[in-house]
């Protein structure tokens, strides 16, 4: 894999500020986008996930989300060390799954990988929000975002519209503060049972996203200076 590093990307610390995370930069602390996408979820969806805890109980579900939040961020760790050159070992029946999952996707979604800026990078809209991608650089010739997900079971494309939204709401952070043209979010996602899916925005779609995560924005700080009143 190639690498031009050509972005001084910022250090920050993350944080949390009423239990919901932030992003601790140049003396600012920032909402990350996964806080602002939770805190401004359409109630069909609050209902829908609801409905998924009253069907499996409370105790499952959390721990469905606990399993799996451990199973995704081994499989993240193992695509870092794998895209810095290094290795790890997790012998544990978790990192062992990970391990054959980050496998997938290197195999089947990282040949397409031309050119790396970054890994894990925070990238943030100066007084706005901040967050981190698994990787900036360009995908299949285009400037892109591309973030790494694991899935329980296959997705279509319309269930992730939260996870477009931060390939979005990346992009626009960078675009901004770096002057680039980012007009592309790649989402490679894995389930345990090794199925890989591979989400490609641009275009329309992209550009009609852009303007749904500024309306999360608006509704975001209007309801938190509301809360303040």
């Amino acid at each position: 894999m190639k690498w031009n590093k050509q972005f001084d990307y910022p250090k920050s610390v993350r944080s949390l500020v009423k239990g919901h995370r932030h992003y601790e930069i140049d003396a600012s602390s920032l909402p990350s986008v996964t806080t602002i996408i939770s805190q401004t979820q359409d109630p069909e969806k609050i209902e829908s996930l609801a409905k998924w805890k009253a069907k499996v109980g409370e105790k499952e579900a959390e721990n469905i989300k606990n399993v799996a939040a451990l199973r995704g961020t081994a499989m993240h760790e193992y695509l870092e060390h794998y895209i810095a050159g290094k290795e790890l070992l997790d012998l544990t029946e978790t990192g062992v799954k990970a391990k054959s999952m980050a496998k997938t996707i290197i195999e089947q979604g990282l040949p397409d990988l031309e050119e790396i800026w970054g890994s894990e990078v925070t990238v943030y809209y100066p007084g706005l929000y901040a967050g981190a991608t698994d990787l900036c650089g360009i995908y299949m010739g285009r400037d892109s975002i591309i973030d790494f997900k694991q899935s329980n079971k296959p997705k279509r494309a319309e269930w992730i519209t939260d996870y477009k939204l931060q390939m979005v709401a990346y992009a626009m952070a960078h675009n901004y503060v770096y002057n680039t043209n980012i007009d592309q979010g790649v989402i490679l996602m894995c389930t345990p049972d090794n199925f890989f899916q591979r989400f490609i925005i641009n275009g329309r779609e992209f550009r009609e996203l852009k303007w749904r995560w500024l309306s999360k924005i608006d509704a975001f700080y209007a309801t938190r200076e509301a809360r303040s009143e």
